[in-house]
């Protein structure tokens, strides 16, 4: 196990399952299972899986200038968001370059909740926090088990009333298996799924409840980096590993533009006054990449990291790859030129093992209108 200063009280669950452990923004993770990641994906896709992803950071604003806060340091405007509902943001530095995406959820009038991954989210918020009537408190009693795929809602529907009528991006305070959660209507998987956030000392009794109540419907525990193989064909970003700080420029520090990553529609519309909003807008137009999708022939995915090439010359980098076994694709999220980011350019992936032909193709590839994870009912 990597040394961490975080801690899931879902650890011996996850070793006795062959997880060694592996280091995620400070928490334990289980990276890797002694069963077929295959199994999972699938299960994901045409059934449900559920995953720890209690290394996710929660952050609690309260307090009458708790909006202010959302706004200084997120790309949403807050009063926009009404209790019980969440929204996707980013945050940017002063150069307007993307530190940390998060989802905002409102528990009440002056009440927040803010998740985000190894970025810097927390220290945004504290520095917007700076001088205000607010209290900024990190949650990590508070854990974070994702149930996601098409059969969620069925499942759930028999112990949580009304589960059906949770709308993508809304919240519920109520309990399962007879203990208090938030149950949230959010995921990243690319599936209708929720997100079951209840204290530490209730994981353990839930992650069990659902092994034996969801195996006769083939609902599986799954592992964190099943996520690699879901977002790649659902264009889910993840930071570090699809920006600059894991790519660097040549004599540029690192940093991405939301233009380049293709998270602009995070800011609201004609909004100002969020940290790095001056340099966001100036910047427009002056993208040194795009993020975009590549589709490769065969079956044998892309390299994490592969060069990609054009006319035998490196222009890019794949981020991530992966083959699905349901829909028959060979895909990937690459950095790559402008001028590249256009369906159907001819392009090469150099792995290890050698080149393979690609061409350049708009994401997500999976349910691209996004019928999946928003439907109702």
């Amino acid at each position: 196990m990597a040394t961490s200063w975080r801690f899931s009280a879902l650890a011996d669950r996850h070793r006795a399952m062959g997880s060694e452990l592996e280091d995620w923004s400070g928490m334990g993770t289980a990276w890797s299972y002694d069963k077929d990641q295959a199994e999972e994906y699938m299960a994901i896709r045409t059934r449900a899986g559920f995953m720890d992803v209690s290394g996710l950071k929660k952050v609690h604003i309260t307090g009458p200038h708790a909006s202010q806060v959302i706004d200084r340091a997120t790309t949403r405007r807050a009063e926009k968001i009404k209790p019980g509902r969440s929204t996707y943001a980013c945050m940017l530095n002063d150069d307007g370059k993307f530190v940390d995406d998060c989802v905002i959820y409102r528990m009440g009038p002056n009440s927040w909740m803010v998740v985000h991954g190894s970025g810097q989210g927390h220290e945004q918020l504290t520095m917007a926090a700076t001088g205000r009537d607010v209290d900024v408190r990190f949650d990590d009693n508070l854990h974070d088990i994702s149930l996601q795929g098409p059969m969620a809602v069925d499942f759930l529907q028999e112990y949580v009333p009304g589960i059906r009528d949770v709308v993508y991006f809304s919240h519920i305070h109520t309990t399962l298996f007879d203990k208090p959660v938030t149950i949230s209507r959010t995921g990243y998987t690319g599936e209708r799924g929720y997100e079951i956030f209840c204290r530490a000392q209730d994981a353990g009794h839930i992650w069990d409840q659902l092994v034996e109540r969801g195996a006769p419907m083939g609902i599986i525990p799954t592992r964190f980096t099943t996520l690699d193989l879901l977002r790649a064909e659902s264009y889910l970003l993840f930071f570090p590993y699809d920006n600059s700080d894991m790519y660097p420029f040549e004599d540029e520090k690192h940093g991405d533009t939301l233009w380049e990553l293709g998270l602009d529609f995070t800011v609201s519309p004609g909004k100002t006054g969020f940290r790095g909003a001056e340099e966001h807008y100036r910047l427009k137009g002056r993208e040194r990449f795009n993020i975009f999708g590549v589709r490769l022939e065969g079956t044998e995915p892309a390299d994490e990291g592969a060069p990609l090439l054009q006319d035998g010359k490196q222009v890019g980098i794949v981020t991530v790859g992966m083959y699905s076994p349901l829909n028959k694709h060979n895909v990937g999220i690459a950095r790559m030129p402008v001028d590249c980011a256009v369906n159907g350019t001819a392009l090469t992936v150099r792995n290890a093992s050698g080149d393979i032909a690609c061409t350049a193709e708009e994401m997500p590839f999976h349910d691209p209108e996004k019928k999946r994870r928003t439907a109702k009912g």
